[in-house]
């Protein structure tokens, strides 16, 4: 009983460290000052509340956002395929939905729903793709198939982007691929951030509401079954939702790495395995993990530093100190 509290107690903290981080966002960047932005610089420089409220802000609620679905839709995959170590690009939807996204831009006016949507197509192939060669394979265990279909998928979307990098206009459409893949978020607008809300909600939503059903589908079929769960019309609903929204999300900010795989072991860690206090932490830890980076991103240096190369960084470090310390995995 006193753990249970303890554990809804540091999920109440988490809620507050996400709270602190947004309002200190907001007084970060490179004007009118470096690094920090005094109030004292606000007060009489209209350019500065322009800035805040037209870029910072929307690039603030576009990192929290995708955070959220990455970790999200990474704790998803890892309870419901059983598997610790995937996530949305072990299981080729990252790679799907870049490919859709890129063939979009080169091939389909490279319009803001043409993107999104293009994106989420391949995005949902390259899970299903997965899925079915991991069925297929005879090698090894289950998580050994499905991390080996995964790559399989995950390099043949690859070549096939790398081709549509050959064939677009290296002026105009090749540069928008190249650093869209990098992952980042310079560009991004309120007009953006209102493009995916009505696609991450939901689905969020949907994840929230049928987070308690994930210790069960995250059991055998037949252990599932017994206790009253259509596992098989359960797991499609809450991977569809997450597909979909991981492919918003990476149709607007780029390839974002290791945010689904290593922020829900962090959760485990700090609240329990128990996907009702486990997939809530995820989330808001997701969304604190890619804003702080973004943060870093924007002040750092100068020059913009690719959003996605932070989070690989700090992801692998974070990693690596988990799997030394034998906590990487999956309890149920």
């Amino acid at each position: 009983m006193r753990s249970s509290r303890g554990r809804s107690r540091r999920l109440w903290l988490i809620g507050g460290l996400v709270l602190l981080c947004l309002a200190g966002s907001v007084m970060l960047g490179r004007y009118p000052k470096p690094y920090v932005t005094p109030l004292s610089a606000i007060r009489d420089n209209p350019l500065a509340v322009n800035l805040i409220l037209h870029l910072r802000l929307p690039r603030i609620a576009a990192a929290f956002l995708i955070g959220m679905v990455l970790s999200a839709a990474g704790a998803v995959f890892q309870m419901i395929f059983r598997n610790p170590l995937v996530d949305s690009g072990f299981l080729g939807v990252s790679q799907g939905a870049a490919f859709g996204a890129a063939l979009a831009i080169v091939f389909l006016g490279g319009t803001a729903w043409a993107v999104q949507g293009s994106a989420a197509v391949f995005a949902m192939a390259g899970l299903a793709a997965s899925y079915f060669l991991a069925r297929r394979i005879r090698l090894g265990d289950w998580i050994l198939r499905l991390v080996l279909a995964g790559i399989a998928v995950s390099a043949l979307y690859s070549a096939a982007t790398g081709s549509i990098k050959y064939m677009a206009d290296p002026t105009r459409q090749l540069p928008d691929i190249t650093f869209w893949m990098l992952g980042g978020l310079w560009g991004i607008t309120w007009k953006d951030v209102l493009q995916i809300l009505p696609v991450i909600v939901p689905c969020l939503i949907v994840l929230f509401l049928l987070r308690w059903r994930l210790n069960l589908l995250s059991l055998r079929d037949e252990t599932a079954f017994s206790l009253g769960v259509r596992p098989g019309r359960e797991r499609l609903v809450l991977l569809v939702a997450a597909v979909i929204a991981t492919a918003a999300a990476v149709s607007k900010a780029g390839q974002i790495a290791w945010v689904g795989l290593i922020v829900p072991h962090i959760a485990r860690r700090v609240v329990g395995s128990d996907a009702q206090r486990a997939l809530p932490a995820s989330i808001l830890l997701g969304g604190v993990f890619v804003l702080v980076c973004d943060d870093l991103a924007r002040i750092a240096l100068s020059g913009e530093i690719p959003l996605g190369i932070l989070t690989s960084f700090f992801g692998t470090v974070l990693f690596l100190v988990l799997l030394l310390r034998r906590k990487l995995g999956v309890r149920t």
